[in-house]
């Protein structure tokens, strides 16, 4: 299945990204100028427009009133899933305004719940949001390294990381977790318990 990115609308003027060559690409309302500037054609343009002050020039086009439950990126969220698309990533979706980005967030577990896996991405940061098993991250020098319980408490183990932990709790209520960084060529991330947040920031 291809993947699908969602462009949605926080403020990074200057941020540009080039998804898979087969991406399907979702322009959340003022999404579409991130899409735009990015210099790509979205599939499928949907939103209030209240935030948009051009029109969009898309195939397909999908209007939702202004007063509704979902934001707009979530409403991008639940149009992916219920086409299929299980591997999603939303750009735009950290900055701006910090009640809109933990909603992205909360959104990662909507995706999570409904079988799929989720991404938020930013010009400095990303996040994911992973469920027990076993995952790997490749070395990334730039970056912090930073995990988060989501939820009250998670079992986790690392290794290759500056601070490996073995069976370790990590508690919603003390940030353990943050600026770790990857020092071998990858990470093992072991969650046993609960589910945690994996993210990545520039130094």
């Amino acid at each position: 299945m291809r993947p699908c990115w969602i462009f949605a609308g926080a403020p990074d003027d200057n941020f540009t990204v080039k998804p898979p060559d087969d991406a399907y690409i979702i322009a959340a309302d003022s999404g579409y100028l991130a899409v735009k500037r990015s210099g790509l054609t979205p599939d499928l343009v949907l939103g209030d427009f209240d935030s948009l002050d051009e029109k969009p020039c898309c195939s397909e086009i999908i209007t939702a009133p202004a007063e509704k439950d979902d934001t707009d990126t979530m409403l991008a969220v639940k149009t992916a899933l219920e086409r299929g698309y299980t591997d999603i990533s939303i750009v735009g979706s950290i900055g701006g305004r910090l009640d809109h980005t933990f909603a992205n967030i909360q959104t990662l577990a909507y995706i999570l719940k409904n079988g799929g896996f989720g991404r938020l991405i930013g010009e400095k940061d990303t996040v994911e949001l992973l469920d027990s098993g076993g995952y790997s991250y490749d070395r990334r020098e730039s970056m912090y390294f930073s995990l988060f319980s989501y939820g009250e408490s998670a079992v986790i183990t690392t290794s290759g990381t500056k601070y490996n932990v073995a069976q370790y709790r990590l508690d919603n209520t003390f940030p353990l977790g943050v600026s770790n960084e990857i020092t071998e060529d990858n990470c093992r991330i072991s969650v046993h318990e609960g589910q945690i947040l994996v993210i990545f920031s520039k130094k």
